[in-house]
């Protein structure tokens, strides 16, 4: 979400409420107390303020996205996260700083106007701590604000008006990195502050990286690459799918301001933190990688399972965040939620990364010339989370799980021949099955290499207890270039299986010209689902297909509230209460199963009041692939507004709210008295 640019707390970036809670901590409006310690910043040329440092993006660790300012960030945390960055083997990965967040100071400056730490969390002060990380060949970083206190709504001291002062104490301290935040900055501009930080870190001596976290508001890409090594683009993220999106889509289009030494900052990872699947943290990682972001782990590693570190530790896709080049990738296509995005890579290789926005796997295809490379005979491919090398004669396509993203790095390479030929899984229509009834389904595999696939057979698995049957053969003796064994299926779920999401399996196998054996699968989300009832009913009491929201999860007759479940308020629009609906947050995306048995969708729909005067939103509705209704931007001044959508014959009806085309702020909207006539 976009943040109030002068005097603010955390709280105040999600909701209202946090603006009042602002306004007790400081005046808007206040002018900065001169301060002796921080001079005029001298004039600097764009080559003086390059300090040579972050040459790659930073990896590392930061406390805030798993511990907030709880008690648990402590001493002993940092320590602990050091250990197990040289016992897991993340150091050697590439990680190397481990960062405090907010919550680490005192309330108070001391006599001498220092800052001094909290000696409940840090008993043995801060360079202790940092000697403790320098001692296991790591470094450390810190935060502070750009303003008259930090974020947190204690009001702890901020560096505004002591930057030259503060600059040197954190030299002192032995820190390495500084994040600097943009709270209760009292309306100073932007690049001034962060102008006057940078130039007295350079006094200090010390080589201190150096990220603005000004959340994108003036945007940093235009100015900050002659300030910072990196600047944050957005607000701040939340563990869900729905944020991490809407962020990775801030970022995306800012490719041209990345580069080593100055990096676009999506937010930190939370990779482990337990609100995603772990296909979703794949994507996670796999798109700030390709995106050339930081990487700092967000999760508290201590309590992670063999997942969390199986994808944080995964060598090859960490290769591609951090290659000497610098280039962040750019995107070639997104239609209907099917992402292609491509980076170049300094030995002339591409990284292609093919993500699946959507709730159902999707098949998403480009080629290597698309992606940049020459044209050639053929080329090798390697998918960088299977860890297999293959061949194709140009074409890089894949079917991706719902949520999910397939990372191949292409280059046209002489010894394409050497790997065995890629072949492609699909499923050629979307998996909705009704309990008890037979569903066909259609399988294709298709051969994408320049050589042919021999002995190739296909099999489909589904849940205990579910038949799949074969309706057509299952295998083929050869398949040559371009080539495809289609297989028809019936499925069929037992009688009384609840309504939910259900895994099937697509899995080839074939032999390559030498002989190599080879195993490829493809996971599928498959939706048992009920028809709706008869008559009329809310859509809120119905079962949702998917589910995707800009912040927290989609609420159930509430509105969105925050980032927690269940914490919305009652739906209200202009003053007006109404009891069902949905509570949802921009971006966001509903899918409801219909079965081509409903006819219309009703709702009235707006701006909910908790977000005050803030927020702009736009409705639609779509009946499978086509629009059949949308609002056009509403704000929180308007009533609700009437909305009738003709959904007749549609098998799915997706609910999608934007941000009005003027980005994330606030956008709480109610899809209230939502209902449904089948």
């Amino acid at each position: 979400m976009r943040h109030l640019p002068t005097c603010t707390t955390r709280t105040s970036r999600r909701r209202v409420i946090g603006v009042l809670l602002a306004g007790l901590l400081c005046t808007a409006g206040a002018t900065v107390p001169a301060v002796a310690d921080s001079p005029q910043p001298p004039l600097r040329s764009a080559t003086q303020a390059d300090n040579g440092l972050a040459l790659t993006p930073p990896m590392g660790f930061n406390n805030w996205n798993s511990t907030h300012c709880r008690a648990e960030f402590n001493e002993s945390m940092v320590k602990g996260i050091a250990d197990i960055f040289v016992e897991k083997g993340l150091k050697d990965a590439g990680y190397e700083y481990v960062n405090l967040d907010d919550c680490w100071a005192k309330p108070q400056r001391n006599a001498d106007g220092k800052l001094e730490a909290d000696p409940k969390r840090f008993p043995n002060g801060i360079k202790a701590v940092a000697d403790y990380v320098h001692s296991k060949g790591l470094k450390i970083g810190i935060y502070t604000s750009a303003g008259t206190k930090t974020c947190d709504s204690v009001g702890l001291p901020g560096a505004l008006g002591h930057e030259y002062s503060d600059a040197q104490q954190f030299a002192d301290w032995g820190i390495d990195y500084l994040k600097y935040d943009n709270c209760n900055n009292q309306g100073v501009d932007a690049k001034q502050r962060y102008t006057t930080m940078r130039d007295a870190l350079a006094a200090t001596g010390r080589p201190i990286v150096y990220s603005i976290c000004e959340w994108g508001e003036n945007k940093p890409w235009e100015w900050a690459g002659e300030i910072g090594n990196l600047w944050r683009t957005t607000g701040d993220i939340n563990d869900s799918w729905g944020s991490m999106l809407s962020i990775m889509k801030q970022n995306l289009p800012l490719a041209a301001a990345a580069g080593p030494g100055r990096w676009n900052d999506p937010d930190m990872l939370e990779v482990g933190n337990g609100g995603m699947t772990d296909t979703e943290y794949r994507t996670h990682f796999s798109m700030w990688s390709v995106m050339a972001a930081p990487l700092l782990i967000g999760s508290d590693l201590r309590k992670a399972g063999p997942e969390t570190f199986e994808i944080l530790s995964n060598r090859e896709v960490i290769a591609v965040d951090q290659d000497p080049l610098g280039k962040q990738g750019t995107v070639l296509s997104s239609a209907g939620g099917r992402w292609v995005v491509t980076k170049e890579m300094q030995d002339g290789s591409r990284v292609v990364a093919l993500f699946n926005e959507t709730g159902s796997a999707q098949r998403i295809s480009t080629t290597a010339e698309a992606a940049g490379l020459p044209k050639a005979t053929a080329y090798t491919m390697r998918d960088l989370w299977d860890h297999t090398t293959y061949n194709t004669a140009g074409r890089v396509s894949a079917t991706v799980p719902a949520h999910g993203t397939v990372l191949l790095r292409i280059a046209a390479d002489r010894e394409w021949d050497a790997h065995p030929p890629a072949v492609e899984l699909a499923l050629n229509e979307s998996p909705l099955v009704e309990a008890g009834r037979t569903a066909a389904l259609t399988t294709t595999v298709t051969d994408l290499g320049r050589t042919p696939a021999t002995k190739v057979s296909a099999a489909l698995t589904g849940p205990s207890g579910w038949q799949v049957k074969a309706a057509s053969p299952t295998g083929s003796p050869s398949l040559a270039t371009g080539q495809t064994l289609t297989t028809r299926w019936q499925v069929t779920a037992p009688a009384g299986t609840a309504t939910g999401t259900y895994e099937l399996t697509l899995t080839a196998q074939y032999r390559s010209p030498a002989g190599t054996r080879v195993r490829s699968k493809v996971p599928f989300q498959a939706h048992v689902v009920v028809a709706p009832p008869a008559g009329g009913s809310y859509l809120s009491d119905l079962p949702r297909l998917s589910a995707a929201n800009g912040w927290g999860p989609v609420e159930k007759d509430t509105s969105n509230g925050e980032s927690k479940a269940g914490d919305g308020n009652p739906l209200t629009i202009g003053g007006a209460v109404f009891a069902k609906g949905l509570g949802v947050h921009a971006d966001s995306v509903v899918e409801f199963y219909t079965g081509e048995a409903c006819s219309a969708v009703t709702a009235q729909v707006g701006v909910d009041d908790e977000t005050g005067t803030r927020g702009t939103v736009a409705f639609e509705v779509w009946a499978d692939g086509t629009k059949v209704a949308s609002t056009g931007v509403l704000t929180s001044a308007m009533p609700a507004q009437p909305l009738l959508a003709d959904v007749s014959g549609a098998q799915v009806v997706r609910l999608v709210v934007t941000d009005g085309g003027d980005g994330i702020d606030s956008d709480h909207a109610d899809w209230a008295d939502l209902r449904i006539t089948c």
